[in-house]
């Protein structure tokens, strides 16, 4: 007799971006699809939360207004080194995306992305740091 199967938890993701209209849509998509999707609009915010609790995976705009993307990641390394973050960019900052992997960044991709291709990266990252743990 085998044992039976557990279901796995969802993906915790720590959503950050300061557009507020973006953040609100691809939250919904992505809960959708069975991710429990932590949104923050702040570099600040997201340093506060990642302090208080652990997430899966940290999906991160590079250009925000109060703190860019890499200052946030360079403190996240620090903090919370064994998360995974995806750096997500708008057009004309790829440099600074590879950057960001430079620096630690598991990935990045550039917006808009395609939902499918996002999921997937998201995905991969969780299942390879739930398999390091």
């Amino acid at each position: 007799m085998s044992a039976p199967e557990t279901p796995e938890r969802p993906i915790r993701l720590l959503l950050v971006d300061d557009e507020e209209s973006f953040v609100s849509v691809l939250t919904k998509r992505l809960r959708r699809r069975g991710v429990d999707v932590t949104p923050v609009l702040s570099g600040a915010e997201a340093l506060r939360l990642i302090r208080k609790q652990e997430f899966d995976v940290m999906l991160l705009d590079l250009k925000m207004e109060e703190m860019s993307g890499l200052e946030v990641l360079k403190t996240v390394r620090i903090v919370a080194p064994e998360t995974p973050v995806i750096m997500l960019t708008g057009h004309g900052s790829e440099q600074a995306a590879r950057e960001g992997v430079t620096l630690g960044a598991s990935d990045y991709l550039l917006k808009p992305c395609d939902l499918d291709v996002l999921f997937r990266k998201i995905t991969k990252a969780a299942h390879k740091a739930r398999a390091q743990q």
